[in-house]
């Protein structure tokens, strides 16, 4: 992030600063390079109030183009619009959908925002620079599967604790109303939980060392990831990885599927359910009756859970 902030700085923010807050010439009282036309700011680069306000500028307006390109390609590109007549399926739900991650998308920047600038004051294990060795590359390499299975097993637990009723009702309520969502509901979360369940990733740089830009790279990746498994279309058939077909289960269903990328900690906490035909078939998938017995389902888990005469499994 110290070299976004960087590109940040040099194109936009120094400007924006030493317009806002001009450092003071005292030989002249007047701002400095008025002579040199180069103007800068009393706060300087390091800042701490600088980086925070630049940190959470950048990624508000960073998280809502994202989120905006990314799932409007996803929702006219790969998602499947006959699931939009499924009863469970709101009205005027992409606009519901999208108002809620609007409401969101602060909260997360402003959450997220410590971890960004503790990488940029170098309290992160981030580096720079290629490796010169061979067990250097090894391990460069070997980081991207830890790195997915690191944050593979610390979103599990802190997604299925989220459908504890307790916290179910207070924060993570608000993404299962969307019982068929959309691309436009992956961001769709209350600012708590959707932060919370971004823990592993900022997590993981202050535990394991980790080359910056494989770690932006990663970071990008796992977004689009997230946006991928709320496209409605169930092309993958795995019982390996989380594909979309599984989160739809999770969405239906509450219970079930609370992994991120595999389904190895689903199968070992038992809360795994792969999906079936009715995900699958393309006329099953928009029958009516699959679509009755889904809501009942549904409806039937949501209530145990709200009621709390079940515990998650």
């Amino acid at each position: 992030m110290d070299t976004v902030l960087e590109y940040c700085d040099e194109y936009f923010f120094d400007s924006v600063y030493a317009k806002l807050i001009p450092a003071e010439n005292p030989l002249s009282n007047s701002t400095i390079g008025t002579l040199d036309h180069h103007p800068t700011s009393a706060w300087e680069r390091d800042n701490d109030l600088r980086i925070f306000l630049s940190l959470s500028a950048f990624l508000i307006v960073g998280a809502t183009l994202f989120y905006f390109l990314s799932a409007t390609f996803s929702f006219y590109v790969f998602f499947d619009k006959e699931y939009m007549k499924h009863p469970r399926f709101l009205e005027n739900q992409v606009r519901l959908e999208i108002e809620a991650t609007m409401r969101a998308i602060p909260g997360y920047a402003i959450l997220t925002v410590p971890w960004f600038w503790g990488e940029i004051k170098g309290y992160s294990l981030l580096y720079d620079g290629l490796p010169t060795t061979f067990a250097g590359w090894a391990y460069m390499a070997a980081c991207v599967p830890f790195f997915l299975m690191f944050t593979d097993c610390g979103i599990y637990w802190i997604h299925r604790y989220l459908h504890h009723p307790l916290l179910y009702k207070r924060l993570h309520k608000p993404h299962h109303k969307w019982l068929v969502p959309t691309p436009y509901s992956a961001y769709a979360f209350h600012p708590l939980d959707g932060y919370a369940q971004s823990i592993p990733y900022h997590l993981f740089v202050y535990m394991f060392p980790m080359h910056k830009w494989l770690y932006i790279s990663m970071f990008m990746s796992v977004n689009i990831w997230t946006i991928l498994i709320h496209d409605g279309n169930f092309i993958l058939r795995s019982s390996i990885v989380n594909t979309s077909a599984h989160h739809a289960v999770h969405h239906l269903y509450f219970n079930y599927n609370y992994g991120q990328y595999f389904t190895f900690w689903d199968r070992l906490g038992g809360s795994h359910r792969q999906p079936t035909e009715e995900q699958y078939d393309a006329e099953l998938r928009i029958n009516k009756k699959t679509w009755e017995a889904q809501s009942k389902e549904a409806d039937e888990i949501e209530g145990e859970v709200l009621g709390g005469k079940k515990k998650i499994n």
